[in-house]
């Protein structure tokens, strides 16, 4: 039998169906920064829309988002990072066909025209700052399952600081979603500096509370790799 399957493997490899896993990275990789890059002549991923609200995300990680919420069914959904709004229309557009959860989104400043919906509810200042922190917490106040998705300052400094401020209302088996982890050579935006991977990486070094789940990246193709966090 494993002489069959290795004869198999052989023939799939001749006939280009099966890639060394190297190769494969590689390949993955130069589509990526292809697709990322591409929004400087053809718009690509920055000129995505939910429902006519940009969102200016990967639509293949949405397409995991919603496979997150209805396998983990929050109560509620807490983002860092609200730009247009089309993310969180998306997230309570999910809650909306579930029947179940809200979402809390933060942003340091209001760009007006927000989409209005009632699974959403705004709020404005810095996501790391005493006054919001306070917000938050108040919000969660009887939710029994929570997820957080960190998509707002993408410096390392921020980030962490935002990791080890939310990363204690998550609930157990829902996720931590760091998103942009691909910047800074990982594998886009080479001149963007220390980022969301570098504070995960320090984040890690300091709690052993998550695993990150490699699953949600099939795809391959994905914004936030690294970046998907389930609390154990």
């Amino acid at each position: 039998m494993e002489q069959l399957i290795a004869k198999i493997k052989h023939y799939l490899s001749f006939a280009g169906l099966i890639v060394l896993p190297a190769k494969k990275q590689n390949i993955i990789d130069e589509f990526h920064k292809l697709y990322y890059d591409s929004y400087l002549i053809g718009g690509t991923w920055t000129s995505n829309k939910f429902l006519g609200v940009a969102t200016q995300k990967c639509p293949l990680d949405l397409f995991v988002y919603q496979e997150i919420l209805y396998e983990t069914k929050p109560d509620l959904i807490i983002e860092a990072g609200t730009a247009n709004g089309g993310g969180a229309l998306y997230l309570a557009s999910i809650c909306d066909l579930m029947g179940h959860g809200e979402v809390l989104t933060i942003d340091i400043t209001d760009l007006g025209n927000l989409p209005v919906h009632k699974r959403i509810s705004y709020l404005f200042g810095s996501s790391t700052s005493e006054e919001i922190i306070k917000k938050v917490e108040e919000r969660i106040q009887g939710k029994n399952r929570v997820m957080v998705i960190l998509d707002s300052d993408h410096s390392k400094n921020h980030v962490l600081q935002e990791l080890r401020l939310y990363h204690r209302y998550v609930t157990s088996g829902c996720y931590l979603i760091v998103e942009d982890t691909n910047v800074n050579s990982h594998p886009v935006r080479p001149e963007h500096g220390p980022g969301p991977a570098e504070a995960l990486s320090e984040f890690f070094d300091e709690n052993s509370d998550f695993i990150v789940d490699r699953e949600r990246e099939k795809a391959y193709l994905t914004f936030n790799p690294g970046g998907y966090l389930r609390k154990k």
